[in-house]
């Protein structure tokens, strides 16, 4: 089970909205859809979270890049909407490269095609296996009052209300979860 929710920052505060991310196919459609959501161009967050397994916060800013900070990328890879964040960058490889796991190979069940579960080293994690540890700019939230070391100390569970509490937005997160 996904939650999605845009977090747009306003001249009145933190707006919410639910998100369907069924007909977002790539980063850069998300960064668009959370574009859409503040016209004005300033910070709109975009908050994800699978089943207590994972959490990411992509942010926008105007036109800028958007930034990204995964929980955990090895959940992540498991899973459609973490796909989309995972990018070669992000992951550290070069674009195109064949360094890591191929993520369009993965089941949901963090498997590739064909392949068991029994084929992980004795560590028990595939060869070629994502990290089970964060990814992406964990420094995204500093100046919105969730330094470093809060951002990663947070549990998967609870992650995006002590996120949008901290933003003062948490009673309009609850509002469209």
């Amino acid at each position: 089970m996904y939650f999605a929710a845009l977090l747009a920052r306003t001249e009145d505060g933190w707006e919410a909205s639910d998100t369907e991310l069924d007909d977002v196919e790539t980063l850069s459609d998300l960064a668009d859809l959370a574009r859409e959501a503040n016209p004005d161009e300033d910070t709109v967050l975009v908050l994800i979270e699978q089943e207590d397994a994972w959490f990411g916060v992509v942010r926008v800013d105007g036109e800028d890049d958007p930034r990204i900070y995964v929980s955990d990328a090895a959940a992540a890879a498991r899973s459609a909407y973490g796909e989309l964040l995972l990018t070669d960058e992000l992951l550290g490889r070069e674009p195109g490269s064949d360094d890591g796991p191929d993520l369009d190979a993965l089941d949901l069940d963090g498997t590739e095609d064909g392949e068991s579960e029994d084929d992980e080293d004795e560590d028990g994690s595939a060869a070629d296996a994502v990290p089970h540890s964060p990814v992406g700019d964990s420094e995204i939230l500093d100046d919105l009052g969730v330094g470093e070391k809060e951002l990663r100390a947070l549990d998967a569970e609870d992650a995006l209300g002590a996120i949008a509490e901290a933003l003062g937005a948490s009673e309009v997160l609850e509002t469209v979860r």
